[in-house]
């Protein structure tokens, strides 16, 4: 039986960072490279991270990251590199680059592009079309997909194995909802055992603005049992040796029976592994266990507030420190995301606060370990309902009075932040 030795490189990447991202992807390579991997597999457009947006429109922006794609397939050796990246010609691609021997040896076109929900990859790119490649790495016939592609049970993946692939990689940016690794699975589960191949699934991991990648790229057998599952909402090279039966016994056993499809272009990458390094482990319990839907969500909040903050320059947060439910879960969630020391709370009491919930507050950041400080805002408040005063009369106290002081907190805070550079939490 044939073994494929696989990389899923599951990395953070940062859109529009083409230097950094470059490195996050030569270092997982590297890495790849030093457990004799046969192919490291990246995640959906990792050049320019994803989703790129607007920086699409700027013709420098398109070019430079063909410039970052050539260095990766500069440094590429025997372990091929499959790499997502924008191709550019009378249309923009959303593509992956087979890259081995210092070049880039095929590239693959995205076919399905989602324009739903937070998608709108049909504004930039146009899809591919036409028979795709596939490309021997090892002597196996691999062949590519991106992402939305493995949706289509009728798509890339299917076709792919129909034309020949023992294996079919699948490129992903797949953001993170509640509960949507278990939704990915069944699909992907169900394609493997449609194509009868191999299926190896690599997700993005990290917080883009809005967006939060949760990782756990997973590996499929042409079964569709799970033989490989990077960790949840955490950077990973996971190294899986990936057992090929013959692909023959498969399709003679498969009720449905096969059609005669014309075979694909085989494209030759590479021919046999690197015999000296083989030997080193692959990953020790390759299939990590899915968080339980509490700890998911947790820790989806978690990278997402680290990344959100460091991937748009900040060092510090600031967020006003009540005592309530709300500011103390929003306190807890920065302190693990950056450390308690680039956390600052803020308890700005007024008439309408009792002493109970400013202990509560001086109590959390103790134990949390955060910096609190205390900036009485009665003063601001009392100003404000003498400078409204002579227009809103003699009218009983009510809703009025206790919304101003919400918004004097929120003057506080960014008062603080536009002084000190500190990112306002709420």
């Amino acid at each position: 039986m044939q073994v494929l030795r696989v990389a899923g490189c599951q990395i953070n990447t940062v859109v529009g960072d083409l230097d950094g991202n470059v490195e996050r992807i030569l270092a997982a390579l590297d890495e790849a490279e030093k457990v004799g991997c046969d192919i490291a597999v990246f995640p959906e457009l990792a050049v320019t991270g994803y989703p790129p947006e607007d920086l699409l429109l700027k013709p420098g922006f398109v070019a430079d990251n063909l410039h970052a794609l050539q260095a990766v397939a500069l440094r590429s050796r025997g372990c091929v590199a499959v790499v997502g990246f924008v191709e550019r010609g009378h249309d923009l691609h959303n593509a992956a680059a087979v890259c081995a021997h210092g070049r880039v040896q095929g590239i693959y076109r995205k076919r399905h592009l989602p324009n739903y929900s937070v998608f709108d990859e049909q504004r930039y790119f146009r899809p591919g079309s036409g028979d795709p490649d596939l490309f021997a790495v090892a002597g196996v016939p691999v062949g590519l997909s991106i992402c939305e592609d493995a949706w289509n049970p009728t798509g890339p993946v299917a076709r792919a194995a129909a034309g020949g692939a023992e294996v079919v990689c699948n490129l992903n940016a797949s953001p993170y909802h509640a509960l949507r690794q278990e939704e990915r699975e069944r699909m992907l589960a169900t394609r493997a055992v449609d194509a009868g191949c191999a299926l190896v699934s690599v997700n993005q991991v990290g917080g883009q603005d809005e967006l939060v990648f949760d990782g756990a790229s997973t590996v499929f057998d042409g079964t569709g049992t799970v033989v490989a599952r990077a960790a949840q909402f955490v950077e990973e090279v996971l190294v899986v040796d990936l057992e090929l039966p013959a692909p023959f016994r498969a399709r003679l056993l498969d009720p449905r029976g096969r059609p005669p499809v014309e075979p694909l272009v085989i494209v030759p990458v590479s021919e046999c592994p690197v015999e000296d390094v083989r030997r080193a482990p692959p990953t020790a319990d390759p299939v990590a266990a899915l968080l339980d839907p509490l700890e998911e969500m947790y820790r989806a909040l978690v990278l997402g507030t680290r990344d959100y903050v460091v991937k748009n320059g900040f060092s510090h947060v600031v967020l006003g420190l009540s005592g309530g439910i709300d500011s103390s879960l929003v306190a807890v969630v920065a302190a693990d995301a950056l450390g308690p020391e680039r956390v600052h709370g803020v308890a700005m009491p007024s008439r309408f606060s009792s002493e109970a919930s400013h202990d509560d507050a001086a109590d959390l950041a103790q134990r949390l370990g955060i910096d609190l400080r205390t900036i009485a805002i009665e003063p601001a408040h009392a100003a404000l309902l003498e400078m409204l005063a002579p227009t809103l009369g003699e009218r009983p106290p009510n809703v009025t009075e206790e919304n101003l002081q919400s918004r004097v907190r929120g003057l506080v805070l960014m008062a603080l932040s536009n002084e000190l550079g500190w990112l306002v939490l709420t």
